[in-house]
């Protein structure tokens, strides 16, 4: 019996957890990470339509479990989608309209559970780890044509 609620619990959670994973048509979300892209359709190497930033206001046009079609709440004419991981429906106070001494990065990284205390305390106990390789890695950046130019010479769609 024990075995059959734990199932019927888990099988709930995970349907709730579906469920969640998507926003209400018309619903204002904001951008949660420092910066992405708004894509022309939801595959992979889909077009960039826009770039928008930690805070950004967005207006929901339609959502799945995974990626929501979203416009720009100061310009409804800029549509695209998004990873709803890059969302969240809480309101976030941008930099420049309140009196924060945070850059957008340590505003995100912040939003989602990091601080410098505890990234200092993680260093202080993985001495051995290479920081420097991460920090180098994270720069590294592709521009658009060379991205076209990838796609192109590896006869790749823009699939999912």
């Amino acid at each position: 019996m024990k075995k059959l609620i734990c199932l019927l619990c888990a099988t709930m959670f995970f349907t709730c957890a579906l469920f969640a994973a998507s926003f209400k048509t018309n619903a204002t979300v904001y951008v949660s990470v420092k910066s992405t892209s708004l894509k022309s359709s939801t595959g992979f190497f889909a077009k960039k339509t826009a770039t928008v930033t930690y805070g950004d206001a967005l207006i929901v046009l339609e959502s799945n479990s995974k990626k929501s079609r979203v416009r720009l709440s100061s310009n409804a004419s800029v549509t695209g989608w998004i990873p709803n991981g890059s969302l969240t429906s809480k309101k976030i106070a941008k930099s420049g309209s309140t009196s924060v001494n945070a850059s957008s990065n340590e505003l995100a990284l912040a939003g989602k559970g990091f601080s410098e205390e505890a990234e200092n305390a993680f260093k202080s106990s993985n001495a051995s780890l290479n920081y420097e390789e991460v920090d180098r890695v994270e720069k590294i950046t592709v521009s658009d044509s060379e991205l076209s130019a990838f796609i192109s010479e590896g006869h790749l769609k823009e699939g999912e």
